[in-house]
């Protein structure tokens, strides 16, 4: 008879154990209704396999798993919901790496494969670099939105690059209309959106592996390419002209609140850069696809950088090795893994083998169209630097640079704080 575990703090030993060869014990951040989400997907793996899974999510996982793994009792696999907390744990020898090949697998299956593999290799206790993260359930960052009927009113077609985005954003001016609104604030946490685009921008002027010299912070923030990127999102917010209510409002509109001038009449603005999740703070009745729409904030097309595409997204990785915790890496490489998911919300995945007809919902499909052109993923750099700086010192000298401080002194500054921390 198959018995069902239940991860805590106490029952998290006895799994370490004593679990029997068909038991797999999987713990996560999800809880609610995502836990119910991927509980489906789970279940067709039990039906799959004969195997038992028992998934336990926390709203405190992080802190959870540390514990647990410093105890010994850590699941047979862990979702992490960032890969700077998977590689800490790498680094002290609580992740088992992945099966040989599927490295090779991810490159040959996802779109920008080989950024995956990347994003998913740490070194071990020895410095050794191993494979140990396989992401599935993606994020997308890298979007515009609009409203239709505005751009079809005002005679405006969706730009393809980067050059004709800067082109109808004069357009929009010259008509005597506000291309962007634009709004950092978020409690705590304001400045954030702010460096979400200068993420993006980055990506678009420079090679992926300035980027990553970037994040880890082997090309500083004084760097002149970075500085340059920073002054590149002020060539979008420091216009007063091309932001509602003025350059002066942007560090102290809401990111909540900064999108619902495109939906005045007459429009405050005509478009929005932000992630997947910001239609739920469209004015209530919205209607994706309708009402509102979205396209890739394009590269340009005079550097050849390609599609890159900033976002997030969820590693899962082996914390307890065990056969069975390598089955289940193995099944979510197949496409039923993935498509049981995308026919639920919530879920888009770089795996170019899925039907995209298994899509609930034409937004998420019409998004997962844009990850599958990627030719280059980044995860979102603040989250992978130290919380100092990601969710420090670049949050506020993003607000100090939209109030007016010139990119190279808030870049100092910044790196200032990093260096502190060393």
């Amino acid at each position: 008879m198959r018995k069902s575990f239940y991860l805590g703090a106490a029952a998290a030993a006895l799994i370490a154990g004593s679990a029997g060869a068909e038991q797999l014990t999987i713990a996560g951040p999800w809880i609610g209704a995502d836990e119910e989400q991927v509980q489906k997907v789970l279940d067709v793996f039990r039906e799959q396999s004969g195997i038992d899974v028992s998934y336990v999510g926390s709203d405190s996982f992080e802190q959870q798993i540390i514990i647990d793994a410093e105890a010994g009792s850590a699941p047979n696999i862990a979702v992490f919901p960032q890969p700077g907390l998977a590689a800490d744990m790498a680094s002290r020898g609580f992740l088992s790496p992945l099966a040989d090949g599927t490295g090779d697998w991810i490159k040959e299956n996802y779109a920008a494969g080989q950024s995956w593999v990347d994003l998913g290799t740490y070194a071990d206790k020895a410095g050794n670099d191993n494979l140990y993260g396989f992401f599935y359930k993606v994020d997308l960052k890298s979007l515009v939105w609009f409203v239709p009927e505005n751009f079809e009113d005002a005679g405006y077609d969706v730009p393809t690059s980067m050059e004709d985005l800067k082109a109808l954003s004069d357009q929009i001016v010259a008509d005597g209309g506000t291309p962007w609104c634009i709004g950092l604030g978020s409690g705590g946490a304001t400045g954030w959106p702010a460096t979400d685009w200068v993420e993006d921008l980055l990506l678009r002027t420079q090679t992926p592996d300035v980027y990553d010299g970037w994040v880890k912070n082997e090309i500083p923030f004084t760097d002149e390419r970075i500085v340059a990127a920073i002054d590149e999102f002020g060539a979008f917010a420091r216009k007063d002209e091309y932001v509602a209510g003025g350059a002066g409002a942007v560090a102290s509109t809401d990111f909540r609140d900064s999108p619902k001038g495109m939906f005045a009449s007459p429009p405050q603005c005509y478009m929005h850069r932000q992630a997947s999740f910001i239609p739920a703070f469209f004015p209530e009745g919205t209607v994706v696809g309708e009402d509102a729409d979205f396209f890739y904030f394009p590269s340009y097309a005079s550097k050849e950088l390609g599609n890159p595409v900033l976002g997030a997204g969820t590693l899962w990785a082996i914390t307890n090795d065990s056969p069975e915790a390598h089955k289940f890496v193995e099944f979510l490489q197949s496409t039923e893994a993935h498509e049981t998911w995308m026919a639920q919300k919530g879920f888009l995945t770089p795996h170019k083998g899925v039907n995209p007809d298994a899509f609930s919902d034409p937004t998420l499909k019409k998004m997962n169209e844009i990850l599958l052109g990627a030719t280059t993923f980044r995860f979102d750099g603040s989250d992978l630097m130290p919380g100092g700086v990601g969710a420090g010192s670049f949050w506020t000298g993003m607000v100090d640079y939209a109030g007016g401080k010139p990119a190279a002194d808030v870049a100092g500054e910044i790196q200032s704080s990093w260096d502190a921390l060393k």
